[in-house]
């Protein structure tokens, strides 16, 4: 007799092309069925965010999103014509970079893009070029850290091509942020040390009256564009921050927008097994014991996505990682997310996830269709894709027989349009996840006291480093003259010493050594 195949939870979207099969996750109808009410705080919630409530309390911000994709949804005129106006706006812009209508002051045309941000306003642009540009219209080069060697490397491989030549988006919400506006200073040194007017080459992306903005203004870029605070950077990437790099890629904006709006209304399903974000929130919160007991690791099994897991990180890890939920109490929440793509990497960590230590579960993706050209055989009657398939199926169920829980996300191809859908799904399982355990996805305290503590440090370096002089002090001889912690001056010293900004005498202990300037 033939065993029925049934799956459970299994969720299947016809007129998506993409499954969520939760089916080895571990949950049971006892639990599903215990978790009815909060799942429907949770489904209130999301009509109420979507509606326009107020989402971070903090700010007293709004959280738009969804509404990119969906500017009929937005809850005002106002909003919608903030969506609308600068979509038709970065078109143009891009089909007038296309057909040298905007061209540098030399007249050449552009050919390249140097993009400038962090965060969101890196790791979107980076995922969609990533998945999408690889035969682009316009190739993308990245500051994307304050790291000054980093930043000349990618600034000889673009003068092999011509700074005259490239274009600059420089991406920054306030326009403070300290390591976008370095990138930005680093390339207006290089560009302007061959000649170049800078702003000439250069478009901002960035909130209105902002800093940047005042920047923009004051030397004369190509462009501006608005970011509203109403969009946080990890739920950017469909804003003008994606979709302005992506347009100049050539990359089907439409699409992508098309693919979020599709699986959007998939995920407002208030049926729990039938809306694949809420069983997905679901199997993370059961896996986890709703407290982020396990971490999460993505594997793609393709090269296209290398990336997904990056940008899941920030997704994930930012907006359910909390000291507090809503109440004020002090819970700790989270979700941690690594991976790379199968299958690569399971030459390197499968190992243990099999054999080892039993923290984490798997979300697999599967990219259905092997390849986009013709494949040749590897072997009779095999390909490569074959083998790709093999190694995904094979190792789930190694882990499955290992007692290891895992998820799987299966598209047809990766398109604009599914690549819009499966972030839409994780995005909406995100804000789930976080009403189920009650904290606020959408502010992010603990991002800022790591810049407050930047800050901090950097104004400490400059007291440091003028209490130098002549005579070699330890760090504590200068700690006690600032009333600072000693081995935060050490730090300072150390920093200075490294980089040619003072001198260094080593002693046995750090306690030992001496600085003068």
């Amino acid at each position: 007799m033939n065993r029925p195949f049934s799956p459970h939870p299994y969720v299947r979207l016809p007129g998506l092309g993409i499954d969520l099969d939760a089916s080895l996750m571990g949950m049971d109808e006892e639990f599903i069925t215990s978790m009815g009410p909060r799942v429907a705080h949770a489904f209130a919630e999301m009509r109420t965010l979507e509606a326009g409530a107020i989402a971070n309390p903090d700010e007293q911000r709004r959280v738009g999103h969804y509404w990119l994709r969906a500017p009929q949804l937005a809850p005002d005129p106002q909003l919608r014509e903030a969506i609308l106006h600068p979509l038709a706006s970065l078109r143009e812009f891009a089909a007038h970079v296309h057909n040298g209508r905007i061209r540098a002051p030399g007249g050449s045309g552009f050919e390249r893009i140097l993009l400038i941000g962090i965060g969101g306003s890196a790791l979107g642009p980076q995922l969609l070029a990533g998945a999408l540009g690889r035969e682009a219209q316009m190739p993308l080069a990245f500051f994307d850290n304050t790291d000054p060697d980093g930043m000349n490397a990618v600034i000889a491989g673009l003068r092999c091509h011509g700074l005259d030549r490239t274009l600059v988006l420089v991406i920054s919400k306030s326009g403070g942020t300290p390591e976008t506006r370095n990138g930005m200073l680093v390339a207006k040194a290089a560009w302007e040390a061959e000649g170049l007017d800078f702003g000439a080459h250069a478009v901002a992306i960035t909130g209105n009256g902002s800093q940047l903005d005042h920047y923009a203004l004051e030397h004369h870029f190509i462009a501006r564009f608005p970011m509203e605070d109403w969009i946080g950077g990890r739920t950017s990437v469909m804003s003008t921050v994606g979709l302005v790099p992506a347009a100049l890629q050539g990359i089907d904006i439409d699409a992508l927008l098309a693919g979020a709006a599709a699986m959007d209304v998939e995920t407002r399903r208030e049926s729990a097994l039938e809306n694949p974000a809420m069983t997905m929130a679901l199997a993370w919160l059961h896996a986890t014991n709703g407290r982020g007991a396990k971490d999460m690791v993505v594997l793609p099994y393709k090269d296209s996505l290398a990336l997904f897991p990056r940008y899941l990180q920030q997704l994930v890890m930012e907006s359910l990682g909390k000291r507090l939920d809503l109440d004020g109490k002090v819970v700790h929440q989270g979700l941690t997310v690594y991976g790379n793509k199968g299958s690569t990497d399971q030459h390197a960590y499968i190992q243990q996830l099999r054999d080892g230590v039993d923290n984490f579960f798997a979300c697999f993706i599967e990219v259905r269709r092997a390849c986009a050209a013709a494949e040749i055989e590897v072997e009779s009657g095999v390909t490569s894709g074959d083998y790709l398939q093999g190694f995904l199926r094979g190792t789930r169920k190694a882990l499955h027989e290992s007692g290891r829980r895992s998820l799987l996300v299966s598209i047809p191809e990766v398109s604009a349009f599914h690549l819009g859908a499966i972030i839409a799904l994780f995005e909406r399982a995100v804000s789930f996840h976080a009403s189920l355990v009650r904290i606020n996805a959408y502010h992010q305290p603990g991002v800022e006291a790591g810049k407050k503590a930047a800050a901090e440090f950097l104004t400490l370096l400059a007291r440091t480093r003028s209490a130098l002089g002549p005579t070699p002090l330890g760090a504590s001889a200068i700690a006690d003259a600032l009333g600072a912690d000693p081995s935060d001056v050490h730090a300072c010293l150390n920093h200075l010493a490294a980089n040619g900004r003072a001198r260094l005498t080593a002693g046995a202990t750090p306690g030992d050594d001496r600085f003068s300037a």
